[in-house]
């Protein structure tokens, strides 16, 4: 009995050592491409090199138009702002379709046969959409609500071209 026992006892522990082990290596095999880091771990001087190039330039649909200055308002040619900040300031993107940025968040709206139309609207950090009636129709606006209060932005079509309309 005493040997029956002594190889029971070491077929099984042969056998959980080798079902680790195979466990263990399929871990470390398929793990990796789970777990691990496109491209590998990068260093901080390699970080702080990636961050001191420049961004990519993407052309435009607009040549003329120059890129936004680090305030996020569009500027013209010269490089002064278009409009004052936190006003609402649009910027045309192709055709009748045009974006219309404020404190609250930004809004691309384009002029359709039935009226203004918003394509879309994306409100800033720490913001939300309140309310928004999309169109199309004689006027769309959406709401941002946020930390510094509420921004509508209200649009309509004049001359087929969307604009914003003003509290009067």
């Amino acid at each position: 009995m005493g040997r029956r026992t002594f190889l029971a006892a070491a077929g099984w522990l042969a056998t959980a050592v080798l079902a680790t082990l195979i466990g263990v290596a399929a871990i470390q095999l398929v793990g990796e491409s789970l777990t691990g880091t496109p491209g590998g771990v990068r260093s901080q001087q390699e970080v702080a090199r990636a961050l001191a190039e420049p961004p990519p330039v993407v052309p435009s649909a607009n040549p003329t138009a120059a890129p936004p200055n680090p305030s996020g308002t569009p500027t013209n040619p010269s490089g002064t702002p278009t409009s004052a900040p936190g006003t609402a300031s649009p910027s045309v993107d192709a055709g009748s379709r045009r974006s219309f940025t404020s404190p609250g968040g930004s809004v691309v709206a384009e002029c359709v046969p039935g009226g203004v139309y918003l394509v879309s609207w994306t409100p800033r950090q720490g913001y939300r959409v309140d309310d928004y009636d999309r169109g199309p129709d004689d006027d769309a606006e959406v709401t941002f609500v946020g930390p510094s209060g509420e921004h509508e932005l209200s649009l309509r079509c004049q001359g087929g071209v969307p604009v914003l309309e003003t509290d009067d």
